[in-house]
C-alpha cells in the first residue's frame, strides 16, 4: 500500500482555470484549457481544477456521444499534464454499460502525466435543472490517491451536503476540489460553502465555477483558493481568469495539532434507538415527509441475517432518502409456515440486528401475516420486495402506486437463503 503520510507533508501549488464553457464545443473547450494553461504557465509539482462538465457543458441531448469522447479528452489532459508536470481535475461526462443499457455520470476525473490518477462521480443530482433525468448519481465517493497526497472530490451540487467533505477528508484528503458551474444568482452561497467546507474539514479547498452566460442562465465565477483556515488566498472575479497559489500542508498540520475537527468521530447513537412502535414511526415519518424525505419500505423474518439479506437492504437503501424494515413477529413467522423451530432467533433479536446495520434507519415489529397494515398506515414513497415477486403481487403496492410512489423488486442474491443456511446447519 502506498505511503500517502510522506506525500501531504510536500510543498505544491494549486490553482484553477475559470473560462466560459461553451455548450457542445468541446474543441472551442479544449482551446480554452490550452491557452489558459499557457497565459498561466504552472510549474509542478501541483493541481489546476476546471469547470464542471467543461469539455462541453449540459448538452443534454448529446450527452452519450460527448461520453463516448472523454477517452479522447483524458488522454490530451494527460499530455497536458505532462506538458506542465502538474495534475489537472474536471468533471466530464462518463458512460457505463449494463445489462439493461447505458448510465451516463457526471464524472470528476484526476490526471496526472502517467495518466487518470482517480475519479469521483457526482452524488446529487440537481433536479431544478433536470440532471436526474439524463445522469445516474454516483456513490461511494473516496480520496484518490495522488503523488500530491489523497485528494477529496465533488461536483458542483455536491457542495451543499457537507458529509461528503467529511467523509473523504476523514479518509485522509489532504485538499479538496471542487469542479462546478454555479449559477451567478447564489454566488454569495457559492462562497459560503467553499469557505465552510475548508473551515468544517480544517483542509486546502480548490473550487473551479464557470462563467459566462448559456440560454437564461448566468454563471458567477469567482472561483477560490481557501486555506484550512477558511482564509481566501485567491479569489478570481466574472470573467475568464486563473490562479496558482503555493500550498504548505504543514498550515494544515499545524492547525489540526492545535484542535482536530476531522479526526474525532465518535458513534453517538444508540443503534436500539432504532427500533420503534408503528404509531411513534408514523409520526416520525411525516416529519421526514415534511422536510422532502423519501422513505423507502420494506419487510421480512430476517430470522438468521445473512450475506443476501445485507445486500438487498443495501440496495433498497439507495432508492431513498430512509429505510423502514418490517420484521415479522415471532407468531407472524410461525403463521407463515416457515418450519419447525423457527424462527431460530426471537423478535427483538431480529429487531435488534437489523437495527444495528447502518444502511436501516428504523425497524418495526409487527404480528400480522402480512405488512399491509404497516404500509397503509406510513405510506412510503418507495415499497421494495426481494425475490421475483412481480410489482402487482407484492402487498401494498396498489396503495403505494396509487399515491404516486414507486413499487420495486429487487432479485435476491444467489445462493443465500435462511431456509438452505439452517438446513446445512443441521446436516
Amino acid at each position: 500500500m502506498k505511503n500517502t503520510s510522506e506525500t501531504t507533508s510536500v510543498r505544491y501549488h494549486a490553482g484553477f482555470l475559470q473560462f466560459d464553457v461553451q455548450l457542445a464545443e468541446p474543441e472551442a473547450n479544449l482551446a480554452a484549457l490550452r491557452a489558459g494553461l499557457a497565459r498561466l504557465a504552472p510549474s509542478g509539482p501541483g493541481i489546476i481544477v476546471l469547470p464542471e462538465l467543461w469539455s462541453c457543458g449540459f448538452a443534454y441531448e448529446r450527452l452519450q456521444h460527448f461520453a463516448l469522447q472523454t477517452v479522447e479528452v483524458l488522454e490530451e489532459m494527460q499530455r497536458l499534464a505532462g506538458q506542465y508536470s502538474i495534475h489537472l481535475a474536471g468533471s466530464l461526462p462518463e458512460e457505463v454499460l449494463t445489462e439493461v443499457g447505458g448510465a451516463i455520470y457526471n464524472t470528476l476525473y484526476i490526471v496526472g502525466p502517467d495518466g487518470v490518477a482517480g475519479s469521483m462521480r457526482k452524488q446529487h443530482l440537481f433536479a431544478p435543472m433536470a440532471e436526474d433525468r439524463y445522469f445516474t448519481a454516483g456513490d461511494n465517493p473516496q480520496p484518490v490517491d495522488t503523488g500530491l497526497g489523497p485528494v477529496a472530490g465533488l461536483v458542483c451540487y455536491d457542495l451543499r451536503f457537507p458529509e461528503l467533505a467529511k467523509s473523504q477528508t476523514a479518509k485522509g484528503g489532504g485538499l479538496l476540489v471542487v469542479s462546478a458551474q454555479w449559477p451567478e444568482a447564489r454566488r454569495e452561497q457559492w462562497r459560503t460553502l467553499t469557505m465552510a467546507r475548508a473551515i468544517e474539514n480544517q483542509i486546502f479547498v480548490v473550487a473551479c465555477n464557470r462563467c459566462g452566460i448559456t440560454g437564461k442562465t448566468e454563471f458567477g465565477g469567482h472561483s477560490l483558493v481557501i486555506g484550512p483556515d477558511g482564509a481566501v488566498l485567491a479569489e478570481g472575479g466574472a470573467g475568464e481568469e486563473s490562479a496558482w497559489v503555493g500550498i504548505d500542508p504543514a498550515r494544515m498540520q499545524e492547525l489540526r495539532q492545535r484542535f482536530n475537527t476531522v479526526g474525532p468521530t465518535p458513534h453517538r447513537f444508540y443503534d436500539q434507538d432504532k427500533i420503534m412502535e408503528l404509531g411513534e414511526l408514523a409520526a416520525l415519518t411525516a416529519r421526514y415527509r415534511a422536510v422532502g424525505r423519501k422513505v423507502v419500505f420494506t419487510n421480512g423474518c430476517f430470522d438468521i441475517l445473512h450475506q443476501g439479506h445485507v445486500t438487498y437492504l443495501e440496495q433498497a437503501r439507495r432508492e431513498g432518502d430512509c429505510l423502514v424494515v418490517g420484521v415479522n413477529s415471532d407468531a407472524s413467522v410461525r403463521a407463515l409456515g416457515k418450519g419447525d423451530g423457527r424462527p431460530v432467533n426471537n423478535e427483538q433479536s431480529r429487531a435488534r440486528i437489523l437495527a444495528a446495520l447502518g444502511c436501516v434507519d428504523h425497524v418495526v415489529i409487527f404480528a400480522e401475516e402480512t405488512p399491509q397494515n404497516l404500509i397503509a398506515t406510513l405510506m412510503p414513497e418507495v415499497l421494495v420486495k426481494g425475490g421475483d415477486w412481480p410489482v402487482e403481487k407484492i402487498v401494498g403496492g396498489t396503495e403505494v402506486l396509487g399515491a404516486g410512489g414507486r413499487v420495486l423488486s429487487i432479485p435476491l442474491v444467489e445462493n443465500y437463503s435462511t431456509t438452505s443456511l439452517i438446513k446445512k446447519i443441521r446436516s
